[in-house]
Formats: C-alpha cells, sequence, structure tokens
C-alpha cells in the first residue's frame, strides 16, 4: 500500500490525492499535522533525498524563519531538527511504496513512479 505523507489543505497534496484517485491507486494519507513526524520517518525519507531536497524553501514557511534560523541550516542534523519543529516545511507530498519514493506533484514524474511501482 502506497503512503501519501503531506498536509490535508496543501494544493499541491491535493492534486496528488485528486490524480491517485482518478487513476484507482489505492493509498494512506499521513497528515503530519494529525500523525506529526518523527525523526526515524524523516531519516526513512533521507535514504532516497537528501536534506536540501526535502527542505521546502520557497514556501511561507521558510520565508517567515528568522535569518539566523536559516543560516543556522548548515547540515542534516540540524534539517532534522527544523523539520521536526516545523513539519510544513517538509517539502510535500511524498509518496512511498514498498521499494521508491518520489516528492513532489509532476505529471510526467509520477506516470513513470507508478510504472514502476506495484500498487
Amino acid at each position: 500500500m502506497l503512503i501519501v505523507y503531506g498536509i490535508r489543505n496543501c494544493d499541491t497534496v491535493k492534486k496528488a490525492r485528486r490524480w491517485l484517485e482518478d487513476q484507482h491507486i489505492d493509498y494512506k494519507f499521513h497528515d503530519y499535522h494529525v500523525s506529526g513526524v518523527n525523526s526515524l520517518l524523516l531519516k526513512s525519507f533521507l535514504d532516497h533525498y537528501n536534506w536540501q531536497e526535502l527542505l521546502n524553501t520557497k514556501g511561507l514557511t521558510w520565508r517567515r524563519l528568522s535569518e539566523k534560523q536559516r543560516a543556522d541550516i548548515k547540515n542534516q542534523e540540524s534539517a532534522i531538527t527544523l523539520m521536526l519543529n516545523y513539519p510544513v516545511i517538509i517539502r510535500r507530498p511524498i509518496i512511498v511504496s514498498t521499494t521508491k519514493m518520489i516528492i513532489g506533484f509532476n505529471l510526467n514524474r509520477y506516470q513513470k513512479f507508478f510504472n514502476e511501482v506495484q500498487c
């Protein structure tokens, strides 16, 4: 079973979930606001992507951080601490199958991803 990680009110998450439903692909939704985020989950994401790819530096949460907070993100450990404190700063959605993971929503990448994974 696929797991979609994100927050319910995110437009990109909504697009991804709508696409999955249109394709009749079953998934479980993990809302960071409801189910939370822990370091084990983040480290599992980091097995596939580096911390720079996981941080959403284009969103409002990033822009609201102080200059010092942004400057303090220098390595994986500091990024994990930030993501634990501000889960909405994690790029989304993150879709996880038993063997692969994909971040964001891009129709071409989704089609390729779902051709390669078993749902």
